[in-house]
Formats: C-alpha cells, sequence, structure tokens
C-alpha cells in the first residue's frame, strides 16, 4: 500500500485539510498510485470523513502521541512547515512537501521552506498555488 501523510502538527490548518481531502485532489493522489492517505488534522474544525473503498482508504485523527509510525509508513508526507514536523520528517529520509500557512501573520515557516528547499530537502506550495494542481 502506498500512503500519504498529512500532517498540521498541533495547529489548526483548516485550509490544507480541505484541500487535500477534496474529491479532486483524492483523485489526485489516487491517480498518482497511492491508495492510503492519513490526514492528522490537530485542532482544526474541518473534519473529514474516514471512508474506505476496495482501492483507497481515508483515515483521521487529531492527535497523537508520536508521529514517527505514521511518517515511517508514509512514502510522501504533506505538512505545514512546523520546524519539529520537517525534522523528523527529513531524519527518516520521506520525501516531503512543505504547504505554507498563508494566514500566519510574521510567516517564519515560509522562511524555513524556502532555506530547506534552497538545499534540496523538499518542495513547497500554498494551498491556494499547487496542491489542486
Amino acid at each position: 500500500m502506498k500512503c500519504v501523510f498529512v500532517t498540521v502538527g498541533t495547529t489548526s490548518f483548516d485550509d490544507l485539510i480541505a484541500c487535500v481531502s477534496a474529491p479532486d485532489s483524492l483523485q489526485k493522489i489516487e491517480s498518482l498510485g497511492y491508495n492510503r492517505l492519513i490526514l492528522q488534522i490537530g485542532r482544526g474544525t474541518v473534519v473529514p470523513e474516514p471512508f474506505s473503498t476496495e482501492s483507497f482508504t481515508l483515515d483521521v485523527y487529531r492527535y497523537k502521541d508520536s508521529l514517527k509510525e505514521d511518517i515511517q509508513k508514509a512514502d510522501l508526507v504533506i505538512s505545514h512547515a512546523g520546524a519539529g514536523s520537517c525534522l523528523e520528517t527529513l531524519e527518516k529520509g520521506k520525501p516531503l512537501v512543505v504547504v505554507i500557512n498563508e494566514k500566519l501573520m510574521n510567516n517564519h515557516q515560509l522562511e524555513l521552506a524556502k532555506q530547506l528547499h534552497k538545499e534540496g530537502h523538499l518542495f513547497y506550495c500554498t494551498c491556494s498555488s499547487s496542491l489542486r494542481h
């Protein structure tokens, strides 16, 4: 099973969760050969309904003591730009796409993502720019 893991850490990033769980995004994820999507939604208000079909499974949870197991299982991690989430994913050698939360003021996440991208560690985007393409 090929798995995408999406994490927002302890924050709320409803735009990211809504974007990746939208029907067209789910179709795109499945068309890329993934058959499982795990969403760690933190304290967000967007709570997609988990489901399972013959070819695809969507799992949703708020928090776990550790994300280590989900990161380890993932073939791709999509994350907010929190330093902890980025470093934990990169330490495991997993491909990482960071989605910048454009609604944050003084966005240090963007600075971190730009630097890690410049060093060749990850790709980054915003919900409005790249995830739907």
